[in-house]
């Protein structure tokens, strides 16, 4: 683990790059459905005036592997190029929510097709850039995908009750896809992403109800106890395994389970079981020591703009305590679907699409843009 801040820009932009069977057993992909591989030197350059140069892409799986262990980078290498052209850094998602067709986390094959991809895919990438600092994640958020896929049948393996063995074969994956990363550049930084979560019981819970709350809020960190090895240590978790640790923090990331409720985050504190975001993540960063991002923050429509206020007040908080706070980066920076009902846009980035030609049109949300560019300016980053 390094202490070197490997970052181009302190705020990022990300690139939806979901690749995922959806519930309905479609295979979506929304680098393509976005335009962001036919637009990509635009979406690059659009970020210029915001100072941003520091993105989150997607290789995308399932489109890369064509069969077991054969790869086609042709995507990835235009995107790669673009990234250069425009002196953008990229940081990769190796497996985002998508797998290949023949392939689940319950598959006997799974880890081994994973370390494949990532000697690929690092082997690829230095065939191009052989100097810059690769920084990749993995696996995005293994608790969710473990839950989608396990528990509520939201993607493949579309099970339920299986949440937990789902999310042992995904970290088994994990690690040797560290190793094999390492292995192949010793010099690859990891960057976890996972939700950030307050889970929190109802009033007038029960004692079980409680316990159960408890339990689901801690749950949040499993992930990052079997990377280091403090749980399930067969897996080979090591300390140094934890380098970067990513949050994603949305709108509704703090809730009771039952009845499932959102906390309503324009109150706050206002509601006495609602936890800021600077407290949450003071609390993760005291539980492992280590520099960390908000990996993903986005709010859909009219209250873009406040929620980067939010953001932003809660941010300070984090800088004016000394802590290794490298980051926040605004996910989706451009509009993108829902996975489910692909008619239903979300209106959460910085920019949103207008589709009247075969291609879609950026076009600049200015509240949104404007409250971007005001916290830039407040936080000196």
């Amino acid at each position: 683990m390094s202490d070197s801040n490997p970052f181009k820009s302190f705020w990022m932009a990300g690139y939806e790059c979901a690749d995922q069977l959806n519930a309905f057993g479609v295979r979506v992909d929304l680098i393509n459905t976005t335009g962001h591989l036919q637009l990509i030197d635009t979406d690059y350059k659009n970020l210029t005036p915001f100072n941003i140069c520091t993105v989150r892409e997607g290789i995308r799986w399932s489109n890369v592997e064509t069969k077991p262990y054969q790869y086609d980078w042709t995507s990835v290498g235009i995107m790669i190029h673009a990234g250069k052209a425009n002196n953008i850094q990229q940081v990769w998602d190796l497996c985002h929510f998508g797998y290949p067709d023949d392939l689940t986390p319950l598959h006997p094959q799974f880890p081994d097709r994973f370390v494949a991809l990532c000697t690929a895919f690092v082997q690829f990438f230095r065939s191009i850039d052989a100097v810059s600092t690769l920084i990749i994640t993995p696996i995005n958020e293994v608790s969710f995908l473990s839950w989608l896929g396990g528990e509520v049948k939201g993607t493949s393996p579309y099970c339920t009750h299986q949440g937990w063995e789902i999310k042992y074969n995904l970290m088994k994956a994990y690690i040797k896809g560290i190793e094999a990363l390492k292995t192949a550049d010793p010099g690859v930084r990891i960057l976890t992403t996972e939700p950030l979560v307050n889970i929190v019981p109802h009033l007038n819970a029960t004692k079980e109800e409680i316990e159960i709350s408890i339990a689901l809020h801690e749950a949040q960190f499993q992930v990052t106890e079997i990377l280091c090895g403090k749980l399930c240590p067969e897996l080979g978790g090591k300390p140094e395994y934890l380098d970067i640790l990513g949050y994603n923090y949305y709108y509704n990331n703090q809730w009771t389970p039952a009845p499932h409720e959102f906390l309503d985050w324009k109150i706050g504190e206002l509601n006495h079981r609602f936890i800021p975001l600077h407290q949450l993540l003071i609390t993760a960063y005291k539980k492992y020591n280590c520099p960390f991002v908000i990996t993903e923050t986005s709010h859909p429509k009219e209250d873009r703009p406040l929620w980067i206020k939010m953001i932003e007040t809660e941010s300070q908080k984090i800088i004016q305590a000394g802590l290794p706070f490298w980051g926040i980066c605004w996910y989706p920076i451009v509009n993108r679907p829902d996975w489910d009902y692909l008619d239903d846009w979300h209106f959460a980035g910085i920019w949103d699409d207008v589709f009247d030609k075969d291609l879609p049109e950026r076009m600049l949300h200015i509240p949104t843009a404007g409250a971007l560019l005001l916290a830039q300016i407040n936080l000196n980053k």
